[in-house]
C-alpha cells in the first residue's frame, strides 16, 4: 500500500515525537546511516560519470591534487 511522502513525513515526525528519550540517540544514528548511504550513492554516480568522461585519469587526478595543494598550502 503506497503512502504519500508528505503523509509519511508527518507520520515519521509524530513517531519521533512519541519515541522515549532513551531511543533518540539510536534513531539519530539510524538517520545518519541513511544520509551516509545517500551520499555514497551520489558519490558513486558522480564517480561513474567522471570515469565516462575520462576525468579520473591518473594524470588528471595528480594534476588536480597538485593544483589544490599549491592553492591551499598546509600550515605545519
Amino acid at each position: 500500500m503506497p503512502i504519500d511522502p508528505k503523509g509519511l513525513r508527518s507520520l515519521l515526525h509524530a513517531e519521533l515525537d512519541r519515541l522515549p528519550d532513551k531511543y533518540l540517540s539510536i534513531a539519530r544514528q539510524m538517520l545518519l546511516e541513511i544520509q551516509m548511504q545517500l551520499l555514497l550513492e551520489n558519490l558513486d554516480a558522480a564517480a561513474d560519470a567522471a570515469r565516462r568522461f575520462s576525468l579520473l585519469m591518473p594524470g588528471r587526478v595528480a594534476k588536480a591534487i597538485a593544483e589544490h595543494r599549491a592553492a591551499h598550502p598546509c600550515h605545519r
